[in-house]
């Protein structure tokens, strides 16, 4: 597999019900993102609601975007799980549909230590039929993979990337200057915050959920970082933290900034913004202040028809 590179959306899970798949708007999330110039998507992560999802669920989802992708830009998929055996299914799953890669965060509930984390992620990736992409998500899981560890597990050969979420620069940068001389291993952020940052400091690209909403935002970003264009940077950067502020802030909830995305989504038109359970879709006041936000954003919002 080539070395996976610049913007892949971790992918909202669109659903009219609880487990039931947004189809239509699956379809148009999929056609928008890859016209806004994507490379890659990113299916089953926190942003796409996967432990909230049935296996089932998840299984028709990574069916029907590999089908709408249909080879256009290389397909990921979370595989994270508490049990080994249902990430490798699902993996295999992921492989007869087309997807390229699988990424995995530590399993969560009792917290691993890092020898067990080695082990786990030895094990698992000396079992995948895909390449495997780490994933620290310290907030969800209780644990990060510390750089040590992810050095040792950066020498399997089918253990070829990790997406960072920690938002701790000083931790990416640490990762950066350890693995400089493992070129193939590929690092990815998660705040779109501290894309254009990173990418500047060597990057290979960014997970990001606003790529759902303004996939050409994020696109622009990633290249303008790769070519140093600093005007360009800081214009984009303004714009990235005028959506991070309004559309990822409304409501005192942990969920906010899903609730933000899949509420814009729903107001552009693109697909309907029900989250599975406990969460729950914002309500007119709260919708009302993301319309509000998308206005300044300078975005002609369709009628409220979903």
């Amino acid at each position: 597999m080539e070395k996976l590179h610049g913007i892949i959306p971790p992918m909202i899970t669109p659903l009219r019900g609880d487990d039931v798949i947004d189809e239509e708007g699956t379809a148009r999330l999929t056609e928008h993102m890859i016209a806004g110039g994507v490379h890659g998507v990113f299916l089953l992560g926190t942003t796409g609601e996967a432990q909230s999802l049935s296996y089932k669920c998840r299984y028709d989802f990574v069916d029907l975007v590999c089908r709408q992708v249909a080879g256009r830009v290389p397909v990921i998929v979370g595989i994270t799980d508490t049990s080994m055996d249902e990430s490798i299914k699902l993996a295999e799953h992921a492989l007869r549909c087309g997807a390229v890669a699988v990424v995995s965060a530590p399993p969560y509930y009792f917290a691993p230590s890092q020898q067990e984390l080695v082990e786990y992620y030895t094990a698992l990736a000396d079992a995948l039929p895909l390449p495997l992409y780490l994933y620290n998500m310290p907030s969800h899981v209780k644990v990060f993979f510390e750089p040590k560890t992810v050095v040792t597990l950066a020498s399997h050969p089918n253990i070829v990337g990790l997406k960072d979420s920690s938002a701790n620069m000083t931790y990416f940068q640490t990762l950066l200057y350890l693995l400089r001389d493992n070129p193939d291993f590929a690092l990815f952020v998660g705040p779109e915050e501290l894309t254009g940052e990173c990418v500047l400091m060597g990057a290979d690209g960014g997970v990001n959920g606003g790529a759902n909403i303004f996939p050409e935002l994020y696109v622009g970003m990633y290249d303008a970082a790769r070519a140093h264009d600093m005007e360009r940077v800081h214009e984009l950067q303004r714009r990235i933290m005028q959506i991070s502020t309004s559309i990822y802030t409304v409501g005192k909830y942990g969920s906010s900034y899903l609730k933000g995305v899949k509420c814009a989504l729903s107001i552009l038109g693109i697909c309907d913004d029900y989250l599975s359970y406990p969460y729950r879709k914002f309500r007119t006041e709260e919708r009302a202040r993301i319309r509000a936000a998308l206005i300044d954003l300078g975005v002609e919002c369709k009628p409220e028809n979903f």
